[in-house]
């Protein structure tokens, strides 16, 4: 036989553990999200400095700028451009181009946030005339 004053013990102890397992869930699913970003950031920082090395040269075929194509890039990647260091040189030289990018993302438990990525390529001019 029951006790009538053990009547409903479990409820708050089984409680606490959904509680518990309903955080972790959504501390795994943020995670998720942050680290899948921070990925598509990267690749976005990635494509935009490939992007806009080879224009600071010469155009290419672009009548886009190497910020502006290194900006189109990051946004058909989905991030932002942020910072460029893609000045045009019309030397023989090599230079590299270094881009910051940002991606917004959406956390369930601490709510928006900026992820970044940085990336530098590499042009040598003086490579083209090899292929």
């Amino acid at each position: 036989m029951r006790n009538k004053g053990e009547r409903g013990s479990a409820a708050l102890p089984m409680l606490a553990v959904i509680l518990v397992t309903v955080l972790l869930a959504a501390m795994v699913v943020d995670v998720g999200h942050y680290l899948a970003a921070r990925a598509q950031a990267a690749t976005a920082a990635d494509a935009a400095a490939l992007a806009a090395a080879p224009l600071t040269f010469a155009a290419f075929g672009s009548v886009a700028s190497p910020r502006e194509e290194a900006a189109r890039y990051a946004t058909e990647n989905g991030a932002n451009l942020v910072t460029c260091q893609c000045r045009a040189d019309h030397t023989w030289a090599a230079r590299t181009v270094e881009v910051v990018v940002e991606r917004p993302v959406d956390l369930l438990l601490v709510g928006d946030r900026t992820v970044r990525a940085r990336a530098a390529a590499e042009f040598t001019p003086v490579d083209l005339g090899d292929r």
